[in-house]
């Protein structure tokens, strides 16, 4: 879109009507000491064509996995898009995320959404969902403030193996809130149920873990359940959508209130957003629940329709009663989860799933027969281990695999420094044995 600049006249009129003398006047109430002072060193302006090619040059720059071959994960990973999903999410009919209000006039969206927490129940086990929330990391953080209004209580208890971001945002959440944070201890890479029966007292709130894991790791998660069910607080779990097309569903382990990152399903990383927060939960906690419910009911002819069901939004009761001040959110990336669940259907998304967790297995049986390399974990895992590089440095790894081609991993140092020496290999269903080889290659070039 072009810039059309105004005149002075323009500007000469503007303050002339809010009563004030010069630009300047408008900053009055800034610091001197924290402003600029002198005009800032622009380049010339550009026309249109010039534009989108210096524009296009800088994107060129950016190396997506368009270019590479991607064994990142830790929250966002390179899954298969079927067409499907970029073909009707593109529609003008759902080209916006904003709410549906007026459900007469906005039955396919609405219907849309009901679809989206249908699946989200179907495939957590759980009884019921909204539409939908941000991103894991603040989902994560409402389920808390969740437990503490259904629980009252002030103490909430997080995996040291839940991802490190998700646990900065909750920290966030409650920096203002009078409620505690502690952390329990998962050297074998998962949570042990009997450490964690000794953290667990009348305070406690909730459990959080992660399922599978930041490491890839799965959790005793029934075990972890009776342990905090003991005590009369709740089970808090992040889950990778995937995982739940093989492995046992939430709803099926005791777990309370279920949230995950939404991204696998059929939304691309686009260099970390926008992505999609869901949360379920048992249905004893149905008017906890943030967000907004879409509902299925009948009109006044007896035909079937749709409409916002309940809305716990400041902007819809009174404000102590509020549980959030999520709106419309993501609800175009909730449309394109639903599409992507209804296009791989029940078979679909086992297959994607089961892929996923063979590839895995067979990258890290190949790795760890590498001198100099092992797995940091012996617990079972889904599609993300985590490889000790016993000999040489992490760095090595991942600069030889860049220069390959090839994305190796995330190096996990920066989160933890006891694991300095440990990537973060992911394997979707998109990898093939030729790109596994290839990244084994990179190991075993390294390891001599």
């Amino acid at each position: 879109m072009a810039y059309s600049g105004i005149s002075q006249k323009q500007v000469r009129h503007m303050l002339d009507t809010i009563g004030v003398a010069r630009i300047d006047d408008l900053f009055a109430d800034i610091p001197a000491e924290l402003r600029l002072g002198k005009l800032l060193n622009l380049p010339e302006p550009m026309d249109d064509l010039s534009l989108q090619n210096h524009l296009r040059s800088l994107a060129n720059r950016n190396h997506g996995t368009d270019k590479l071959i991607s064994f990142l994960g830790a929250g966002s990973y390179d899954h298969f898009i079927p067409p499907v999903v970029d073909a009707l999410a593109s529609r003008s009919e759902f080209v916006t995320a904003y709410t549906p209000y007026q459900a007469e006039a906005s039955q396919g969206v609405l219907q849309a959404f009901y679809e989206f927490q249908t699946m989200i129940c179907e495939i957590t086990g759980m009884d019921v969902t909204n539409a939908s929330m941000y991103e894991a990391g603040s989902a994560t953080a409402e389920a808390v403030l969740m437990a503490r209004d259904i629980t009252g209580r002030s103490k909430v208890l997080i995996g040291q193996n839940v991802h490190p971001e998700y646990v900065q945002i909750v920290r966030t959440y409650l920096a203002s809130q009078p409620m505690t944070i502690e952390i329990i201890p998962t050297p074998t890479g998962t949570i042990e149920p009997s450490v964690l029966a000794s953290l667990i007292d009348d305070q406690t709130a909730a459990v959080v873990i992660q399922q599978p894991d930041f490491f890839g790791c799965l959790n005793p998660v029934d075990k972890i359940a009776d342990a905090i069910h003991a005590a009369k607080g709740l089970l808090i779990s992040v889950v990778d959508p995937i995982s739940l097309g093989l492995i046992a569903g939430p709803g099926q382990l005791g777990v309370d209130i279920v949230v995950g990152e939404g991204q696998p399903l059929g939304l691309y990383q686009n260099f970390g957003g926008p992505y999609l927060g869901f949360m379920a939960a048992k249905s004893a906690y149905l008017r906890r629940l943030p967000g907004r419910l879409i509902g299925m009911t009948t009109d006044h002819e007896g035909r079937r329709a749709f409409c916002l069901t309940l809305q716990t939004r400041e902007q819809h009761i009174r404000r102590e009663r509020a549980t959030s001040n999520i709106c419309s959110n993501e609800g175009l990336m909730a449309i394109r989860a639903a599409i992507y669940l209804a296009a791989m259907g029940k078979n679909g998304f086992f297959q994607v799933a089961n892929l996923c967790f063979q590839k895995a297995h067979y990258a890290a049986s190949q790795i760890v027969g590498i001198e100099g390399f092992e797995l940091a974990f012996k617990a079972p895992f889904f599609k993300e281990f985590v490889v000790r590089s016993k000999k040489f440095p992490v760095d090595k790894v991942i600069h030889e695999a860049r220069q390959a081609g090839l994305l190796a991993g995330v190096p996990l140092e920066c989160w933890y420094p006891e694991l300095g020496d440990c990537l973060l290999v992911a394997v979707t269903e998109k990898r093939t044995r030729d790109e596994i080889d290839a990244l084994v290659d990179v190991f075993r070039k390294i390891g001599g």
